[in-house]
């Protein structure tokens, strides 16, 4: 079974979004992605209503099995956090809405996933994306490279046993895993034990 994946990289001036098919041996390829961007000069409702409406066409037109949306974190600048909080939640609702399964995952989860460390930048992830989905160019901007890395990051999460499910079915020690899975299976266990 092939799990499709919409991953969002909420923001209010750009939104990141990336659909991605994972196959059972991990295979990711790559079906669309884009950036949804509004103006700061627009009213908040105005600019929600850009995100609401594009991510319900996306919705539509590739019926992901599960979305995988960045958590929001806790950064010093509150406005940006709002921001990404607002666009998050209507991404979400957008979901539910057609009863689609969501899944929250950190930055650093998605680093670690994709490149073997959490604390890897932004051009590492973009450069492994596009060695992952096997793409001749990187995808730009930044933020839908990040929505794609959201997506691959929850498919090898989920196992791919069944389009809804959520936890890892493998974990760090598993031998089918791959490097940069074992690296997020053991920051993932790190950040639990930390709590």
């Amino acid at each position: 079974m092939t799990l499709r994946v919409l991953g969002v990289d909420p923001g209010l001036t750009r939104c990141g979004i990336g659909v991605v098919d994972v196959e059972k041996n991990r295979r990711a390829t790559m079906v669309a992605f884009g950036v949804v961007g509004t103006s700061p000069e627009e009213s908040l409702d105005q600019r929600l209503l850009v995100i609401a409406t594009s991510i319900d066409e996306w919705l539509d037109r590739y019926e992901p099995h599960v979305l995988a949306v960045e958590r929001v974190f806790s950064q010093l600048n509150v406005s940006t956090v709002m921001g990404v909080a607002q666009a998050s939640g209507v991404v979400i609702a957008a979901a539910a809405r057609r009863g689609i399964p969501v899944a929250l995952h950190t930055p650093s989860e998605v680093k670690a996933a994709v490149t073997g460390s959490g604390t890897s930048n932004k051009d590492a992830v973009t450069k492994l994306v596009t060695k992952i989905l096997r793409l001749d160019a990187p995808p730009r901007p930044a933020d839908a490279a990040d929505a794609l890395a959201l997506a691959i990051t929850h498919a090898w999460r989920a196992g791919i046993g069944t389009p809804n499910q959520g936890a890892a079915t493998t974990g760090p020690g598993s031998l089918s895993l791959t490097p940069a899975q074992r690296a997020w299976a053991d920051a993932e266990a790190k950040a639990r034990r930390a709590r």
